[in-house]
């Protein structure tokens, strides 16, 4: 067994409508994987991959097929180098056919964030934190870890 049990591997988002969920991840510039199948497609991300699975498909997975899964509980976030690169990530989303929920603007924190949702109500945080610089790979470690 792993040391490190403080990780997310696989991060899988339930999707009403899987080739609208794909329409909407590629618009935005996200390239499926090639191990991607029918009902299941995944996305290869630094150190970590995306999945999205279909509604149905996920409760059965869990082992409580016919519930009612939600969305919204859960911001998923990707930090950015600088403001411009957050607007950049954000209007791609956006004119991938996000929801805008809101547009980046600068926080309390002291950071630049805004708010988007997918076409599943799945919200995203694109933001700019200036306390925590990102690797060369865009990778974030938490400074002083």
């Amino acid at each position: 067994m792993s040391a490190n049990r403080q990780r997310i591997t696989l991060v899988t988002l339930g999707v009403a409508d899987m080739d609208r969920a794909r329409r909407f991840y590629e618009a935005w510039g996200w390239a499926p994987h090639a191990s991607s199948q029918p009902g299941v497609t995944f996305y290869q991300m630094n150190g970590a991959v995306l999945a999205l699975f279909g509604l149905a498909d996920l409760a059965a997975d869990q082992g409580r097929p016919g519930a009612t899964l939600g969305t919204g509980a859960v911001t998923l976030a990707q930090n950015c180098a600088d403001d411009a690169e957050t607007d950049a990530v954000f209007q791609a989303a956006v004119d991938a056919g996000a929801t805008v929920l809101k547009r980046p603007e600068k926080v309390f924190w002291g950071g630049y964030s805004g708010y988007f949702a997918d076409p599943d109500g799945h919200v995203w945080e694109i933001a700019t934190n200036p306390f925590w610089p990102l690797s060369a790979d865009g990778s974030l470690t938490l400074p002083g870890a």
